[in-house]
């Protein structure tokens, strides 16, 4: 027996109608929150509208101030409601593995291709940190720049939160940026003293002061490392009691931190400093052998020969 004109249309219909729910049902909704935030604020990434136990790839991607491209990425498998959430679930591969939050920022990598060399640090503080938060279809390791992504979301993370000053310092032949957090203090303070690359590194002290430390971010060594303004105790002393001093710092509570080079010059600053007397050093990435009985010149000297 034959169909009838009219069934066979509502059948078609009725079929379309399927068609058209089902799409819209696998439709992946990406949701990233906050989408402004400081950069150590972490990530709340969902996927929704997924089929269940769908594989996906949550990507970032950054161009950095330097114009280079970089990526992480994280594999993921959909719950039984066709759900990934990145702050509970693990990671099958990519640039993390496991249960990380944060693993879209801090295993990000220049893309294939690159120039070699790259690092990855902000100069400008005062402009955010653009991160494109994606999911592919599958688990990708390559080539996103030829697929759709399913969804994108546009981020920015900050190191400077609003209401912290920022001051270019020049005082007493000491030379770097001070950030203020918001607030009458008196705040505990932070001398950022960066490593042999040379040059005035605010990020750290951006972000510390965005989380209430006041912070000096030390300028001591031009961009080519073989010039300095003054390697020798002295400068690091006054720069250390002009941030002391200051009506917004807590005297009794000023830290140093260092890093590379910095490390040596924040022990040489604990050990043998009769002015300086931080309350507690920070010491990251230092030689391990630390020259005794030698001017930081004749240190700086040493690394690089």
């Amino acid at each position: 027996m034959g169909i009838n004109t009219t069934e066979h249309g509502k059948v078609q219909n009725h079929l379309q109608d399927q068609r058209s729910a089902n799409s819209l049902a696998v439709c992946p909704v990406l949701s990233v929150q906050p989408t402004r935030a400081l950069v150590d604020e972490k990530f709340q990434i969902v996927v929704r509208n997924l089929h269940p136990k769908q594989e996906v790839t949550v990507h970032s991607l950054h161009h950095s101030e330097d114009k280079d491209y970089w990526e992480a990425f994280g594999h993921y498998i959909s719950d039984e409601n066709g759900t990934v959430t990145v702050m509970e679930d693990a990671s099958r591969g990519g640039t993390y593995t496991g249960t990380e939050p944060m693993g879209l920022l801090w295993s990000l990598r220049p893309i294939p291709g690159s120039r070699h060399g790259l690092r990855l640090r902000k100069r400008n503080v005062l402009s955010p940190m653009v991160v494109n938060i994606s999911v592919y279809k599958g688990h990708m390791n390559q080539g996103f720049s030829e697929e759709a992504a399913l969804a994108t979301v546009v981020t920015e993370r900050w190191y400077l939160a609003p209401g912290v000053q920022r001051v270019d310092i020049r005082e007493q032949g000491v030379k770097g940026t001070l950030f203020i957090p918001p607030g009458l203090g008196p705040f505990a303070a932070v001398l950022d003293i960066w490593g042999g690359g040379g040059g005035l590194v605010e990020y750290r002290a951006a972000l510390l002061a965005s989380h209430g430390f006041v912070a000096l971010a030390l300028e001591y060594l031009t961009l080519n490392k073989k010039q300095t303004l003054d390697i020798e105790t002295g400068y690091f002393e006054m720069a250390y009691h002009i941030l002391q001093s200051l009506p917004q710092v807590s005297s009794d509570r000023v830290a140093v931190l260092g890093l590379s080079l910095g490390a040596s010059i924040t022990l040489t600053l604990a050990a043998y400093s009769k002015t300086a007397k931080p309350r507690c050093c920070v010491c990251i990435s230092g030689s391990h052998v630390h020259p005794v009985n030698k001017s930081l010149f004749e240190i700086l000297q040493q690394m690089n020969q």
